[in-house]
């Protein structure tokens, strides 16, 4: 990959984002079809109730792995932005800032870093414009 900026620093897993979630959800399509044509016969309609039940449980599983995995991220970030500031100034980042703000942050380079972070904490900056005022970008690319 080239070096990373705001245009390109969006991370996809192709085998999560473009096989396994188009898959789960189209088996929940399929399985909600079957229902539906099950619904005369009462031999089929426990199974097919059942196959819908079991492929919503798939998709929610997929959905909340990838929300603890992203959760579990944000705090490990949380904790090496603080740390980063207080290196750098000797305390630790305002807690106006909020988890979004922290982790847009990351991207900044040691050299704009503070003051970025004190901008953003005193107007409020959202975590997509703290991103576009980066001049001096730093890729992480440890993120999915």
């Amino acid at each position: 990959m080239d070096s990373q900026n705001y245009s390109n620093h969006r991370q996809f897993v192709p085998l999560f984002h473009f096989v396994l979630a188009p898959v789960l959800f189209l088996t929940i399509i399929g399985s909600i079809v079957n229902l539906v044509e099950s619904l005369g016969d009462h031999e089929r309609l426990y199974n097919a109730a059942l196959i819908v039940v079991l492929s919503i449980a798939g998709f929610l599983t997929l959905a909340l792995a990838r929300a603890f995995a992203l959760k579990a991220q944000d705090r490990a970030i949380r904790a090496e932005e603080n740390l980063r500031h207080f290196v750098m100034t000797g305390k630790l980042l305002d807690p106006r800032l909020t988890v979004r703000q922290i982790i847009a942050l990351r991207f900044a380079s040691d050299a704009e870093f503070v003051e970025i972070a004190k901008r953003a904490a005193e107007s409020g900056t959202k975590p997509e414009e703290i991103k576009k005022s980066i001049k001096s970008w730093r890729a992480d690319t440890y993120r999915v």
